[in-house]
């Protein structure tokens, strides 16, 4: 290989055109068959710089083919930077180790290269026409940055290469890269004010935003950028990207001075509330209430250093503009976007309150965590003091009428009740005496207020849901000892406002409380009634008398009732043993019970699927910025090449016949984050002549496209000699959710090339006017032969990702899930022998051998849940689709002895319960259509469909069979004998008597291979089965009359 590589590149430094073309395309062949030719491609760029006249120069230098070339540069830099892995040979190449080493060592001799010899192609992009300088911006400052902040040499570490490269030339001082960085800003920068084509003046601005996060960097530039960016948002040709345009001011505002992320912050909000996609809204809003909270802490800390004060750093200023402060304090709104604000304003302080993540590089991150750590620097509780600032401003949340969502008010609560409990509120202010500082007194005097403005605020909460929950953040921290009434029943006491809701609540006559799940709300209030009576003597009166009434009330529940006769009886105890300390009751834990997995009553409802939606839409775009995942380039750094990073090799399906010409074979590779899937085929002439031309013709049927929009790709394959395979590929996209197949057609022309009938002959006897026609006439293809593949169906699974969620949250989310399909299928394992012994000694149950392809789908498995003694088990799985769907199923499995057993062998029969549940109703119309299918992509093939008739008729025949063997076994039991009533028998006649009996018991006690239990066992069992499959019937009924 070395031979022929230094044979190209002699090619290439040659002045002749001939062999330079020729070189090229050999180097061209050996990069599509996956080989590393950075070396081939560094000799081909000098020639050119070196001699701008020779041929490679004419055909790789012309401007179209620069344009192609930053291009193909660009995209190498941005797949590798995006996805961690470069497609480099079309996705022919599988992810393994040795292909993660070369294309890294593509990745940084371009690098390399774009780095020295910047000036020349900076000079060569001013030349370009307008339209083709945008795809020149991203290599140059890809490379530039790559060197500057350092990361070539991780790109170098998993290049791996077996001769040392030379990082010699690229250790160049801080200086000369700073120098460099500022070379290119001073390129990029005067088309931010010149240029008239938006997605230039985008596509520089995005760059230099890129630039400015380098060691070194100036807020200059990533404020000339940003104010750039933001033009474009009024403008016409370029509203469809305003998504975009926000994603890049929100994640690099912190590269501002804070002054102008200040100005921002109100004009950002209207942008974020305007957007339409609610990834890219709540991402968003969790950037901005980060660094909102950044400058908060920031502008604190620079205060106590004796620096002067800086207007509008503190969190109010957020909600400063006229529209924000109206949505916030109107009780109503038919906008979710408030409630959105306030759950991720408040999540993103609970993310303060946990330890910052350490940042080893320089970068974006390392800047927010720098501020970050300087806010909170002096003490583990400074970022209390934004938390105080959000619930003072978020405070008219507790008023809000969200029909029945309820997860924005939790986070509000529970922020509070953490503060309160963190402050200890119950003991008052504390004093400077007993050791409080400045600080924590005026913290303290601040949620103490709060708390008074929230009991008033409790007056005028309308749903009974919130107004319980708010009684409980209110009453479980309180200072009950500094309450002081003027008269016992004040109605601006704290306590007697309290103790009125909580008589509203009970007494709820409302016709839809049954609706908005009044169990629930009551549970919510007893369980405050008896913390409140427990700890406070004059609560306990109160509440001793409320509670009596309510459980004299007629409309009590007797589940209430016995719960509220519990209580009184603990909180008459308290009051009789005052001297007691119940450390268990009367003590704060700083619990907020009320959170969706705390409850243990819960009723399906459409306003709990909103709010579990928008909690994990809030949860997601918080941990992606607070928490990223490590990447698959750290995580190849740290551990080399994981398994978990590494694709399996796809199995190839055949899909011409045995008898056909060609044998056409193909397999495909997905990629979820672009949406497409590409299909490889080999197609192989089986026949004794050479083909110079075959036509692969592919067609589409579901939800694929091309990218071109055409209804056909067409793939024209010369010179196939026989027995000779050759490679062709065809990529397509995926717009949603649906079954799809391509259908291959392939025409191949056995005559191309040839002479056609007729022009064989004497021309002599012609006119020579003819044989000139004949003789510079070209051949003809002929007639193809027409030859129709199977169709190559893509599984359904295919278009889904695996989901990773906890237990609890999966079982909180399922009942929520609006769309759902169940059915019945069934598959034999082996029982016992060899291989039912070896599977149990891995480990693995026998019984699941069907449901063993799961293992390689794309399925998160949640849990598992197996009982070995009876063969019966029920999985849990998760997953989305590539378009954000939710997707969970359950299977259901329990096991039953087949009937056509034969010749002894214990093949035993698994009936499986599939019940599948997504966020869309058109993922399950999807699933339904064609069950077997579904079965078949999820097992491959393993499990067979059971329509619900052949259910039935299964379960009705169980039933008879248990029945007639009831009705044999009744049958064949003796009558009961009658009591001797004499016994005056002699001892002869004893003994012969008692010898027919040992003869007749011997007779009776012979082996029997029917059953082995006793009768009244097999009855029983009988019984028991014959009433389940009974009960199961009519669950089936009663579905089917609901439905």
């Amino acid at each position: 290989m070395d031979i022929l590589f230094a044979q190209i590149q002699a090619d290439l430094r040659s002045n002749d055109a001939l062999r330079q073309s020729g070189a090229l395309l050999q180097a061209l062949q050996q990069s599509a068959a996956g080989r590393d030719i950075s070396v081939i491609a560094k000799s081909a760029v000098e020639e050119i710089v070196a001699s701008p006249a020779s041929a490679v120069s004419k055909k790789l230098a012309s401007d179209n083919v620069s344009k192609v070339a930053f291009e193909s540069v660009g995209r190498l830099f941005q797949e590798f930077e995006s996805k961690r892995m470069s497609r480099l040979a079309g996705d022919k190449l599988v992810d393994s180790e040795n292909s993660v080493a070369i294309r890294s060592n593509w990745v940084s001799s371009m690098v390399e290269f774009v780095w020295k010899r910047r000036n020349a192609l900076m000079a060569r992009s001013l030349i370009l026409p307008v339209e083709s300088f945008r795809a020149t911006v991203y290599p140059l400052v890809y490379a530039v940055k790559s060197v500057a902040s350092g990361s070539i040499e991780a790109f170098q570490k998993l290049s791996r290469s077996s001769k040392k490269t030379n990082t010699g030339s690229l250790d160049s001082s801080k200086a000369e890269r700073f120098v460099g960085v500022s070379d290119v800003v001073t390129h990029l920068a005067p088309f931010l004010a010149s240029s008239l084509d938006p997605a230039l003046i985008f596509e520089v601005g995005i760059n230099m935003l890129y630039l400015a996060d380098v060691p070194g960097g100036k807020p200059e530039w990533a404020s000339a950028s940003i104010i750039a960016i933001l033009t474009l948002w009024d403008r016409q040709e370029f509203s469809s990207a305003r998504e975009s345009i926000v994603r890049a001011v929100v994640t690099n505002l912190h590269l501002l001075d804070l002054s102008m992320q200040v100005s921002l912050f109100k004009r950002l909000l209207l942008m974020v509330r305007n957007l339409r996609a609610e990834s890219d809204r709540m991402h968003a809003l969790a950037c901005i209430c980060r660094t909102a909270l950044c400058v908060d802490l920031f502008a604190k800390e620079s205060v106590r250093r004796g620096q002067k004060p800086l207007p509008g750093t503190d969190i109010a200023s957020l909600f400063e503009d006229a529209r924000i402060r109206d949505d916030l304090n109107t009780v109503t709104s038919k906008s979710l976007f408030r409630e959105e604000l306030v759950a991720t304003l408040v999540e993103s302080c609970f993310q303060l309150s946990l330890p910052l993540p350490e940042q080893k590089n320089s970068g974006m991150e390392s800047r927010v965590i720098g501020a970050l750590a300087y806010g909170t620097g002096y003490g583990a509780l400074n970022w209390t003091e934004p938390a105080l600032e959000v619930v003072e401003v978020c405070r008219p949340c507790v008023k809000w009428d969200c029909e029945g969502r309820t997860y924005a008010v939790d986070c509000y609560l529970k922020l509070l009740v953490r503060l309160c409990h963190i402050f200890d509120t119950r003991g008052g202010v504390k004093r400077v005496k007993d050791g409080a500082s400045q600080d924590q007194i005026l913290n303290e005097t601040r949620l103490q207020n709060l708390q008074r403005k929230l009991v008033n605020d409790l007056l005028e909460v309308n749903s009974p849901r919130i107004a319980a929950r708010l009684i409980w953040a209110i009453s479980e921290h309180i200072d009950l000892e500094g309450l002081d009434p003027l008269l016992a029943d004040d109605p601006d006491d704290a306590l007697n406002i309290i103790i009125s809701k909580i008589h509203k609540i009970l007494f709820n006559a409302d016709a839809s409380a049954t609706e908005t799940n009044k169990l629930q709300d009551i549970q919510a209030v007893l369980l405050c009634a008896q913390r409140l009576g427990s700890r406070n003597a004059r609560a306990g009166q109160l509440l001793i008398k409320e509670l009596e009434e309510f459980r004299a009330d007629p409309l009590t529940d007797s589940v209430n009732k016995h719960q509220a006769r519990m209580i009184l009886q603990r909180i008459k105890y308290v009051s009789n043993h005052s001297d007691d300390k119940w450390a268990g009751v009367s003590e704060a834990r700083g619990d907020y019970p009320f959170s969706h997995h705390k409850l243990t009553v819960q009723f399906y409802e459409a306003s709990a699927a909103q709010d579990r939606k928008l909690e994990g839409l809030v949860h997601k775009a918080i941990l992606e910025l607070w928490r990223p995942d490590p990447s698959e380039l750290t995580l190849l750094l740290t551990k080399r090449a994981d398994t978990t990073s590494l694709k399996i090799p796809p199995n190839a399906h055949t899909l011409t016949g045995s008898s056909d010409p060609c044998y056409v074979e193909a397999y495909h590779l997905s990629d979820p984050n672009d949406g497409r899937i590409t299909l490889h085929l080999k197609v192989l002439n089986l026949t004794d002549i050479e083909l110079n031309r075959v036509d692969i013709r592919v067609g589409l049927s579901g939800a694929s496209y091309f990218m071109d929009g055409s209804p056909q790709a067409v793939r024209q394959l010369r010179d196939l000699n026989s027995q000779e395979p050759v490679l062709c590929s065809v990529t397509l996209g995926v717009s949603h959710f649906e079954r799809c197949a391509l259908w291959v057609q392939v025409l191949y022309y056995p005559f191309a090339g040839n002479d056609i009938a007729g022009n064989v002959g004497d021309y002599a006897e012609e006119d020579q006017q003819i044989i000139r026609q004949k003789r510079s006439a070209k051949p003809e293809l002929g007639d193809p032969v027409i030859m129709r593949c199977q169709p190559y169906k893509i599984p359904l699974t295919e278009l889904l990702l695996p989901h990773k969620i906890s237990p609890v949250e999966y079982f909180r989310l399922w009942p929520s899930l609006p769309a759902m399909v169940e059915f019945t299928g069934t598959y034999t394992y082996e029982g016992s022998g060899f291989k039912a012994t070896a599977a149990q000694q891995y480990g693995s149950s026998p019984f699941l051998s069907g449901l063993r392809s799961l293992s390689t789908k794309p399925f998160h498995r949640v849990c598992s849940h197996i009982i070995r003694t009876v063969a019966g088990f029920q999985l849990c799985f998760a997953a989305k689709t590539w378009h954000g769907g939710f997707l969970g199923m359950m299977i259901f499995g329990a096991s039953e002895v087949s009937r056509n057993v034969d010749l002894g062998d214990e093949t035993t029969a698994m009936i499986c319960k599939f019940v599948v549940r997504a966020s869309d109703a058109a993922i399950i119309k999807e699933v339904g259509s064609d069950l077997q299918s579904w079965c078949d992509d999820l097992t491959d093939g393993g499990v067979e469909y059971m329509p619900e008739d052949e259910v039935k008729v299964a379960a009705a025949e169980r039933l008879r069979i248990s029945m007639e063997r009831i009705a044999i076994l009744k049958a064949a039991q003796p009558p009961p004998k009658s009591p001797k009533i004499e016994e005056d028998i002699n001892d002869d006649d004893d003994e012969d008597d008692d010898d027919k009996k040992d003869n007749e018991k011997k007779k009776k006690k012979g082996p029997t291979t029917l059953f082995e239990l006793t009768p009244e066992e097999v009855e029983h069992r009988a019984l028991q089965t014959a009433v389940l499959q009974e009960w199961h019937a009519l669950c089936k009924d009663r579905n089917t009359k609901v439905q």
